[in-house]
């Protein structure tokens, strides 16, 4: 099933039910009194958080989603029935803006509920309008429609490490070997076509497509991608041990990161030089020093063939991150 992290739907709650005008005969009143009951309210639409990335597909062809109406009032001052929810999953970290107002919320937890439009009020029967001067009366209310609208849907993953940097610098191996994900790989740009996740000792690690000059405005895989950066706890900046300037390399990726902005520049980062089996051991701890001088971040070494390299790395990430479970 192809990856979905955006949608725009409409939903609509339900409609109260209408009062009704009815009476209570009894043998000494022929009509009787007025005994109409209410209508009942109508449903709500609902947002539930959930842990599964796919559900947005869902969106991807069903378009319209509608509550259930209340049902009318009965006799006996009986009330409709109030008409059922509907429930809508999504993704935890999707943004939902109604369209019309403009109004964003944001759902962050998984079982978090937020009621997106309300159900209209059910009416009232005639027993609600008796009276010391209408014993009769012949009146009663409509129910009012619910509440509704065009919804954007946008996902942006919430994870506790972003992993970023050019293509085939390395990211989805890493996520394989760290998380046992199973994500696609390949010696071809744009190999990851989409966000992977994985569990990382009970942190989630987001291994983000690669990003090129030019994606803050849109080049490339563009800004569809680098948003899911956006809440990630952390970010692992890989850069590839076999490119022959790992600086410029660097610097390419956190310019876009920079030109996006969004809180991105200021999270913090470590950088991994990746693929260091493909270079001569005195190569890689070279271009790992230039990193460190010219970024002043800290640089870890590692290839995903060496086991000592990536416990080391392992071992790292779970210090720097707390666990999330």
């Amino acid at each position: 099933m192809a990856f979905v992290d955006e949608a725009t739907i409409h939903a609509s709650a339900g409609k109260g039910g209408d009062g009704v005008i009815r009476w209570l005969r009894t043998k000494e009143n022929a009509r009787g009194g007025p005994s109409g009951g209410d209508g009942g309210k109508g449903g709500n639409v609902v947002l539930l958080g959930v842990r599964d990335l796919s559900v947005l597909a869902r969106y991807r062809y069903e378009k319209r989603f509608r509550a259930g109406n209340g049902e009318a009032g009965k006799d006996a001052l009986r009330h409709g029935a109030d008409g059922a929810d509907i429930v809508l999953q999504v993704p935890v970290g999707t943004l939902v803006r109604t369209k019309e107002s403009g109004e964003e919320r944001e759902i962050t937890e998984e079982g978090e509920r937020v009621v997106l439009f309300k159900g209209g009020i059910g009416g009232k029967g005639n027993a609600r309008f008796k009276s010391a001067t209408n014993q009769n009366p012949f009146q009663q209310t409509s129910g009012n429609p619910g509440e509704e609208g065009d919804v954007e849907l946008i996902l942006k993953i919430i994870a506790d490490i972003g992993l970023v940097g050019l293509p085939n610098a390395g990211k989805s191996s890493l996520l394989n070997v760290l998380t046992r994900a199973k994500s696609k790989t390949g010696d071809y740009p744009f190999t990851t076509l989409e966000p992977n996740l994985g569990d990382f000792h009970g942190r989630i690690i987001a291994d983000i497509p690669g990003l090129i000059e030019g994606a803050s405005a849109g080049r490339g895989l563009g800004t569809k991608f680098l948003k899911h950066a956006e809440r990630t706890g952390m970010i692992i900046h890989l850069v590839s041990a076999a490119q022959d300037d790992p600086i410029a390399a660097y610097k390419e990726v956190n310019k876009e990161l920079e030109a996006f902005g969004r809180g991105l520049p200021d999270k913090k980062e470590v950088v991994v030089l990746s693929k260091t089996d493909l270079v001569p051991p005195g190569e890689a701890e070279t271009k790992a020093q230039l990193l460190a001088r010219e970024t002043g971040r800290e640089v870890l070494l590692v290839s995903i063939k060496d086991a000592d390299s990536l416990k080391a790395l392992s071992d790292r990430l779970a210090a720097l991150v707390p666990t999330r479970f």
